[in-house]
């Protein structure tokens, strides 16, 4: 009897270490999670604070992109979105994979860089060119596209500028969507090189708001409209995408 009261009284020991040492490891990675988490957020921001020091003016957008192209070539154009924190070079890479865990100086980073599909042409010249971004709090890196998904931010918050090299693009955000990440109508940038009708009906159908005014211009334009798909993870599933589609209008 005495022994048997040893042992469960050993046991019940050994149970309670091993629930502590549990708590504490589990204590120990959350520590560290937030730690490492802080340091992604604190590294994207260092980054970008030192990547507006050298954004384009808008006004003379040739000769002031001559700093960003000697940081990295494939910096392509610097995208802002009015009244949001996105205000971002945006680079090319071989692939879609390059800039995903890569920031523009060539360093790696998990909060990587905003850039163009790679299916594009880098000038901006297609009928609809796909700019991909990570989703992050706090509107880090593409995280405002979130801001979208609310209607009174959509309806107050529709201008923004994409700065070229050799000209600018005045930005008209005409529809907010939430879609698969294998939808190709917004994903396959070479859809659209031809014609965008089916682009427009497949907008119209399924956006959680459009700008009507834009939309109708676009759909019944007879020259080559040009858009902008600006996309990024969403906070609600995993699966699914926000997309902001914008009319480039040139200066």
């Amino acid at each position: 009897m005495l022994i048997t009261k040893i042992v469960l009284k050993t046991l019940n020991a050994l149970v309670s270490l091993t629930v502590v040492l549990s708590l504490c490891t589990a204590g120990a990675y959350a520590g560290y999670a937030l730690w490492d988490n802080n340091r992604v957020y604190s590294a994207a921001d260092d980054v970008q604070a030192d990547l507006l020091k050298h954004k384009p003016d808008a006004g003379e957008a040739e000769a002031s992109f001559e700093e960003l192209l000697k940081i990295n070539p494939d910096v392509k154009a610097w995208v802002t979105l009015d009244n949001t924190n996105i205000d971002y070079p945006v680079v090319q890479g071989k692939t879609n994979l390059t800039y995903i865990n890569t920031d523009v100086y060539g360093n790696f980073s998990l909060a990587g860089s905003i850039f163009l599909d790679s299916r594009n042409n880098g000038d901006f010249n297609d009928n609809y060119s796909l700019l991909y971004g990570h989703y992050m709090e706090k509107g880090r890196m593409f995280g405002d596209l979130e801001l979208y998904k609310d209607e009174s931010f959509f309806r107050e918050n529709q201008t923004g500028t994409l700065i070229l090299p050799d000209r600018v693009y005045d930005l008209e955000i005409y529809a907010c969507l939430s879609v698969l990440a294998s939808e190709d109508a917004i994903f396959d940038p070479e859809l659209w090189q031809d014609d965008i009708d089916e682009l427009m009906q497949f907008t119209e159908d399924n956006a959680l708001y459009l700008n009507r005014a834009v939309f109708d211009e676009l759909s019944t334009s007879n020259g080559s409209p040009k858009i902008l798909a600006l996309t990024t993870c969403t906070s609600d599933f995993t699966d699914v995408r926000t997309a902001v589609l914008a009319r480039m209008v040139p200066r």
